[in-house]
């Protein structure tokens, strides 16, 4: 009696994991720098919370409306792709040496590779051709209304961490403190998302922290050029 697989991969996470840290990324870094950006320009409390809550309502239909249309976009290559494995299948003879070569290059020897292909075929052939010939299988297939909710939801959590940072900051001291905090967040971030894919913590944390602290250093030396220029 065949032994059911038990085990669990993240590779299924993979779709709603990346659609999710790139919308928490995104939206702690943009709206930091954004807000960052504004307060090193020495204007009023008032205005930074101003585009900072623009921001976050602009980039969580942003985020949702780009991801939608790039993952749909991959679905329907993939669609496309099946519709013509789907096609080619009414070939049989031809379509199951093709697998029989895919199996053969993978190390089996070709009557074993035969017999496999047989039997996957046997069982479902659109399935057996788009997992091992295209790459295609139910766990890694694109979903573009996940990934635009997921990455929507995410942004305008990660937007709302420096936005309220900046209600509870001294006016004066707004550009550190939501920068400390931001790099803090956008550090657990990064620990959090690669042990959920099972990667480096600290790599992770190291990584999103850089390129957060380099954007951040970046607009508020803009911000501040402006606010001086203009005073």
């Amino acid at each position: 009696m065949p032994v059911k697989h038990g085990e669990l991969h993240r590779t299924g996470r993979i779709g709603w994991l990346r659609a999710a840290v790139l919308g928490a990324n995104d939206g702690i870094l943009s709206t930091a720098s954004l807000i960052v950006g504004v307060a090193a320009s020495n204007t009023a409390r008032e205005n930074v919370l101003i585009a900072g809550l623009a921001g976050l309502l602009a980039g969580t239909l942003s985020m949702a409306a780009g991801e939608y249309v790039s993952v749909s976009s991959q679905a329907d290559t993939e669609n496309a792709d099946l519709e013509r494995e789907r096609r080619e299948l009414a070939s049989v003879k031809s379509e199951q040496e093709e697998l029989t070569s895919i199996y053969v290059e993978r190390g089996l020897d070709p009557d074993l590779a035969r017999q496999v292909a047989l039997h996957l075929m046997a069982k479902d052939s659109l399935a057996a051709h788009a997992r091992d010939e295209l790459g295609i299988s139910n766990v890694v297939a694109a979903r573009p209304i996940q990934a635009a909710l997921t990455s929507a939801a995410t942004f305008a959590v990660g937007a709302a961490l420096p936005l309220s940072t900046v209600l509870v900051s001294p006016l004066p001291h707004i550009v550190t403190v939501v920068s400390v905090t931001s790099l803090i967040f956008l550090a657990a971030l990064g620990a959090l998302a690669a042990h959920t894919g099972g990667a480096s913590m600290l790599k992770g944390a190291a990584r999103i922290t850089f390129w957060g602290a380099v954007a951040m250093a970046v607009t508020a030396g803009v911000g501040s050029l402006l606010g001086t220029s203009v005073g």
